[in-house]
């Protein structure tokens, strides 16, 4: 019998979250956007974001490989754990994270997944894009969010409401990219800047006050010209401190 995951074996999402520099891309943009959402609050609740943002990017990333590369049975039930450990910090707190602050996290996934792998790879087409799209949905749909999109053009509308919406500079953004700092050092908190600059929305590089084109532009077709010398590590090993390098290569290892 043949096995049924959750994510088709041939599936672009599969090849995009398969390579350690997309998925930096994806969370360097996410990194921008938590630190401006209005439910940031819930991210702090914890204090495990300021306290180790690295740590909890990669375990936050390993969660979601995990259900992109899972057979679709171990998939729901990582799903279901997620909602189980979101469940539990709501009951703590005393009230429910809204249903648009999970909404605005898949909708990250989703837009980041696209633009990362169209800056460090190529263009995708619109059958691939609803194909991100259809991941996502289906991982909302386990999660019982309210009011999803049921299409890629509705999701790209509803993608645009929430950044109008849902974004603001406060003092949780402040403090999170002193974090952000702190923990990269100065030369990769640059380049973490200048990553979101190049694939983060104008309204986030508005209230970020970051410029409108990156530095990091003219040097992408050098990285690919690393990547197929093999040498492209030893860039990754520069974004980020020497303790994450065991993180870092696992990002390429496909998780079966």
């Amino acid at each position: 019998m043949k096995t049924e995951y959750f994510v088709k074996e041939n599936s672009i999402v599969r090849e995009i979250w398969g390579k350690s520099d997309t998925i930096l891309f994806i969370f360097a943009g996410a990194s921008a956007e938590f630190a401006l959402n209005k439910a940031v609050d819930w991210l702090y609740y914890t204090g495990r974001l300021p306290k180790d943002p690295l740590g909890r990017l990669f375990s936050t990333v390993g969660y979601a490989r995990r259900i992109v590369f899972a057979e679709k049975e171990s998939a729901i039930k990582a799903i279901t754990k997620m909602n189980t450990i979101h469940g539990s910090v709501e009951s703590e707190r005393g009230k429910n994270i809204p249903d648009w602050a999970y909404r605005d996290v898949l909708f990250m996934l989703i837009d980041y997944s696209i633009i990362s792998f169209e800056v460090l790879e190529r263009s995708l087409t619109i059958s691939e894009k609803e194909e991100i799209f259809d991941v996502f949905y289906r991982v909302g749909r386990e999660m019982k969010l309210k009011e999803l999109p049921e299409t890629y053009g509705s999701f790209q509308r509803m993608r645009k409401t929430h950044l109008e919406q849902h974004l603001y500079y406060s003092e949780y953004t402040r403090d999170l990219y002193r974090q952000y700092r702190k923990h990269l050092g100065l030369f990769r908190y640059q380049l973490l800047l200048e990553t979101q600059t190049l694939i983060t929305p104008e309204k986030v590089r508005k209230l970020l006050g970051l410029r409108r084109f990156s530095l990091l532009s003219p040097l992408i077709i050098i990285y690919k010209i690393s990547r197929s010398l093999k040498l492209d590590f030893l860039l990754k090993s520069l974004i980020l401190p020497s303790e994450y390098k065991k993180e870092i290569r696992s990002l390429d290892s496909v998780l079966t």
